[in-house]
């Protein structure tokens, strides 16, 4: 049966469809998506990209888009898209012996040049396992023949890549418009070449790794990286936000996804410094887009697509020098037009909240902020910048303006907590209530908590995480405290947490466990009701490995981790600087604002250095 065409009416998916949850996941033609074969030559590379979590999960990755145009865009290449099935359709899929397809032209994932997996989640590990195993792809590397797709990936899971190690061919580190069109032309220059003289090739190209030309060497606590490669390999990184490639339309979605607008990115990086922020550390350097850019962009997708939203995209768009200009540019436009303009990322200051009550588009739902610990101190250990009268000062600037509804997220289990954090928590819980309330008689209070999850890269990637049972119980001693009907607390699963820091911080000798775990059923292990946690410690037992060894305990600083032959541009005696200004209480002040802390990138990457460094 020939799977190769646009999904038509008497596809072999049909009578699947109406027996499984949101058939509108697998049918693919949206409006903007890459019509297969049509207009473009076979004689090029296919590639899919793969996303490993649902449909409406990975529709909502902006990066995932960009490298769809992108790869697209280039002469003689056809990109399409697949995404991991839930429980039920791999079940039918199965059952009727059908391979995992893309939503495009219902090519089976193994019919392809190369497969593409974006890795934003530690817990989709065993979902990309489903992908390649229902696309017909020998699960490890080492067991691909000459006739099976290249496995690459990228993302910030990139940035670690031991634990998966095994199961790519090749890994793509830092951002993908710098580094994608390299790898495509070099996987087409190669067709017809030895397998691992492809390997050899890609290599070759900065910022690629390829795991089966390095061994590991475990001793004591540490692990050795040893390559053929020339180690670290350092991450690609743009650098002018202006010149980037940026699509001229996006695929809209034929169903409602988790960030259903448009998405435009007005900054990439951060330089806050928060010591428990991944994204943070890992995103430098900073690199804003002109405002003029922002709204040229904002205009053409708004055009293209329809959408009736807009979000003002970065890691905190509050801090991006150009949003009044984009602000006053756009919104009497788009206000005529129905359609909203949002920053999803709010800093806890009333200027923030000035900016929301303008673009009034958040009313609805209330407002979110990120206080993260419950005192002071701990705020300065962890670097957040907001003290007190920030978070008192928001919380009456928002009921002031009509708000009267607000989400708080705290973590627990950070480095030095102790119970006076914690009681801090129920605090600032209670005297945003209490100032609601007296505005407003339906004031309602969130609380989101989750554990401190220590990952790479990161000031805090030396410290242990708190066991699960103690996270738990601090979690739940925290809901008693706010026994209020109008207070709502929930918390995210410590174990989901524990398991996500083990594999995060792991070396290539987790491959074994991911396998066995997935052989034993584990799916969608970032779903509270789809994880089974019993199943991954079976798991670690029958390999002889305790994840404890991975996630509670602290290393020592000379410890060699299994992500350090991947170099990120931050350095690691500036992380290590931080760790100790940390247990100082110690604040850094963002380089934005101040003086360059020295964190690694020079004058010739970093845009600030460069501005003030001159010509």
């Amino acid at each position: 049966m020939n799977l190769e065409r646009p999904f038509e009416m008497n596809s072999p998916l049909w009578p699947i469809l109406a027996t499984v949850r949101q058939p509108a996941r697998y049918i693919g033609q949206e409006w903007g998506s890459n019509p297969g074969k049509r207009g473009k030559t076979t004689s090029g590379i296919r590639v899919c990209l793969a996303f490993p979590d649902v449909y409406e999960v990975g529709m909502s990755f902006l990066g995932f888009q960009i490298l769809y145009a992108l790869g697209n865009a280039q002469e003689d290449t056809i990109l399409e898209r697949a995404y991991c099935p839930w429980l039920d359709m791999e079940a039918s899929l199965r059952a009727s012996a059908l391979p995992l397809a893309t939503v495009e032209s219902q090519t089976p994932l193994n019919r392809f040049d190369a497969v593409g997996f974006t890795l934003q989640y530690e817990l989709t590990a065993t979902n990309i396992l489903t992908m390649l195993d229902l696309g017909g792809i020998p699960l490890r590397s080492e067991d691909r023949g000459e006739n099976d797709p290249l496995v690459l990936a990228g993302g910030p899971g990139a940035l670690a890549p031991e634990p998966l190690a095994p199961f790519f061919d090749f890994f793509c580190l830092g951002d993908g418009e710098e580094l994608f069109p390299q790898v495509l032309h070099v996987i087409s220059d190669t067709r017809g070449l030895p397998r691992d003289q492809r390997l050899s090739c890609l290599g070759e190209i900065p910022g690629v790794y390829v795991p089966q030309l390095s061994s590991c060497e475990f001793s004591g606590t540490g692990v050795k990286i040893r390559s053929k490669q020339t180690l670290p390999i350092r991450k690609r990184f743009v650098q002018d936000m202006d010149s980037v490639f940026v699509p001229s339309s996006l695929v809209v979605p034929n169903t409602g996804i988790i960030h259903d607008r448009i998405p435009v990115e007005v900054f990439r990086g951060c330089t806050r410094g928060c010591r428990f922020c991944q994204a943070g550390m890992i995103y430098r350097p900073l690199r804003e887009r002109s405002p003029e850019r922002v709204v040229e962009i904002a205009r053409g997708l708004l055009e293209k697509t329809g959408w009736e939203e807009i979000g003002l995209v970065s890691l905190s768009s509050c801090d991006y020098t150009g949003l009044s200009r984009v602000l006053e540019a756009l919104s009497g436009q788009l206000g005529e037009k129905g359609v909203k303009l949002s920053l999803p990322s709010l800093r806890m200051d009333a200027f923030s909240v000035e900016l929301a009550a303008q673009l009034e588009t958040v009313r609805k739902g209330g407002l979110t902020f990120a206080p993260e610990a419950g005192s002071q101190r701990l705020r300065d250990v962890i670097n957040k910048g907001i003290d007190e009268a920030n978070i008192r000062m928001t919380l009456e600037s928002m009921s002031d303006h009509g708000w009267d509804r607000v989400k708080l997220y705290f973590m627990v289990g950070l480095p030095t907590e102790t119970d006076t954090d914690l009681q801090g928590i129920v605090e600032i819980s209670k005297e945003a209530f209490r100032i609601l309330r007296k505005r407003h008689r339906r004031a309602e209070v969130s609380v989101s908590v989750n554990g401190f999850i220590p990952k790479p890269h990161t000031p805090f990637q030396w410290e242990a995480q708190l066991p699960f049972l103690e996270t738990e119980a601090r979690c739940k001693w925290l809901k008693r405290q706010l026994a209020n009907p109008k207070i709502s607390l929930n918390y995210h699963d410590p174990r989901q947490g524990f398991l996500e820091a083990v594999l995060a911080r792991g070396d290539r000798r987790l491959a074994e466990v991911i396998e066995r775990a997935w052989r034993n059923g584990c799916r969608f292990d970032g779903w509270t009701e789809t994880f089974h946690f019993d199943t991954w410690m079976e798991a670690f037992d029958s390999e002889g490995l305790d994840p404890a060894f991975f996630a509670n305990r602290r290393r020592e600083r000379d410890e060699e981790f299994p992500w350090d032959h991947i170099d990120t541009g931050v350095s690691r005696s500036f992380l290590w600087r931080e760790r100790e200004n940390a247990f100082r209480e110690r604040i850094t002040p963002d380089c934005r604002t101040g003086n360059c802390q020295g964190c690694g990138f020079t004058a010739t990457d970093c845009p600030r250095l460069m501005e003030e460094k001159g010509p």
